[in-house]
């Protein structure tokens, strides 16, 4: 274990301990996790006997309101009171990268992370003492011209090269992300907080460590555990905030035929942990805002089996059906040989875990900030699926449609609009 200050927006409770944990520290991190939640008396086997809570695991995003300072609070399952006993464990937050998700089910782990500096796993232990306000630094904040990981025309290569596979029977879809980089000025603090509170971000949080902060504006819930119910909300499909964009993205074939393989893949995600015959599909293609962006949600539900622990969720899961493809083991297999850099902590997990329950948020719409309050390097990522149906162009456009909000997010209200959008879709490293 390693002892790290908790130094950015948290849990309203002080932080006890955590584990940080790298791929190449070697293990089965979905055991590690277990076990040091086992450790902490804290929910790890027989997730079924996790109780009801309070707020619905069927309420819908855009019914729930939240405290955008917490590390991470979804629609599902709000984070328990504190305990009068201060030495007594409430909870923990839970960060898994996309990598580590891989490695979890023995698939490829993809290139090397932009930011080594972020572990690939961190758990938080909290108890009931009050967390004091972080001190804020005086420093301004400013911030350079986005780098591209992507090289010219590699992004349009990576999506023909995509729809190949596709041609050859490999996989059904493949998600395919992007990665840029920007130097700054200033303490990131203020940015990162910007883009965890994004309209439409139900399930946004940030966390910070030893010389990296990170900060998610996502909508999309990976996982949520609660009186014996399992419940994702995967989403695919994207359009303009705009009527038009409504009814072009209800009636686009491309777009709900991208949805649903994405949803039959959630369907045997939590078929892998259910009882049988209990998988269903509440809700399919609800189109709900995020930004200026409308985005198309599923709900797929279903029973705990008894014997399901936390180890056996994760490797459900993880990594998300959204951000993979169909199969999910071959659209890995394809994307880790498309990808420039790894993901690093974009299209992983963010939550947390308590006695009352458990709640995983999917790190889209991610930033992540290197360095310190005074100077570093702020990274995002974005990108979108590809059938057979894409266009190269078309894909490269919603990437940046992705990213376009992160940035103006950071930059801030007083900062000119950028005369292009962020270069995860594009104009790319020389």
């Amino acid at each position: 274990m390693k002892t790290v200050p908790l130094l950015d927006g948290g849990w309203p409770y002080r932080e006890r301990n955590r584990l940080e944990w790298r791929i190449s520290d070697g293990g089965d991190p979905a055991e590690l996790i277990e076990a040091a939640l086992a450790a902490h008396g804290l929910p790890s086997r027989r997730l079924c006997d996790l109780p009801h809570s309070d707020t619905p695991n069927d309420a819908t995003p855009d019914e729930v309101t939240r405290d955008r300072d917490t590390p991470f609070l979804g629609p599902d399952i709000a984070p328990p009171a504190a305990d009068p006993a201060p030495g007594r464990t409430v909870g923990a937050t839970l960060f898994i990268s996309a990598a580590a998700g891989a490695e979890m089910v023995g698939a490829p782990v993809g290139a090397p992370s932009p930011v080594p500096e972020i572990p690939d796993v961190v758990v938080t232990f909290h108890d009931a003492t009050q967390r004091p306000p972080a001190p804020r630094s005086p420093a301004g904040w400013s911030l350079g011209p986005w780098v591209s990981s992507w090289r010219p025309g590699e992004h349009r290569a990576a999506v023909e090269a995509a729809r190949a596979a596709i041609a050859r029977g490999d996989v059904y879809q493949v998600n395919i992300v992007g990665h840029a980089s920007a130097p700054y000025l200033g303490d990131p603090d203020a940015a990162l907080a910007a883009v965890a509170g994004l309209p439409g971000a139900t399930w946004a949080g940030r966390l910070r460590g030893d010389g990296w902060a990170l900060a998610t504006g996502s909508p999309e819930c990976l996982v949520t555990v609660a009186g014996g119910r399992v419940v994702t909300r995967p989403i695919k499909g994207t359009a303009p905030r705009t009527a038009a964009g409504h009814a072009a993205l209800l009636a686009s074939e491309k777009e709900r035929a991208e949805h649903v393989m994405i949803v039959d893949l959630a369907r045997n995600d939590l078929g892998m942990i259910a009882t049988t015959g209990s998988v269903d599909v509440e809700e399919l293609f609800a189109v709900r805002p995020w930004c200026d962006l409308w985005q198309a949600e599923s709900t797929v539900s279903a029973r705990l089996r008894p014997d399901v622990g936390v180890a056996d969720l994760l490797r459900a899961v993880c990594p998300g059906a959204s951000v993979t493809g169909a199969p999910k083991r071959a659209a890995i297999d394809v994307l880790t040989g498309l990808e420039p850099v790894g993901r690093g902590p974009s299209m992983g997990a963010l939550g947390y875990v308590s006695p009352d329950g458990l709640a995983l948020g999917l790190t889209i719409r991610t930033v992540a900030a290197v360095g310190t309050n005074r100077a570093g390097t702020l990274h995002l990522w974005a990108g979108g699926g590809i059938t057979w149906s894409s266009d190269a162009d078309d894909e490269v456009a919603e990437a940046a449609a992705k990213a376009a909000p992160l940035d103006a997010a950071v930059r801030g209200p007083a900062a000119p609009a950028p005369s292009i959008p962020p270069t995860v879709a594009g104009a790319g490293r020389k």
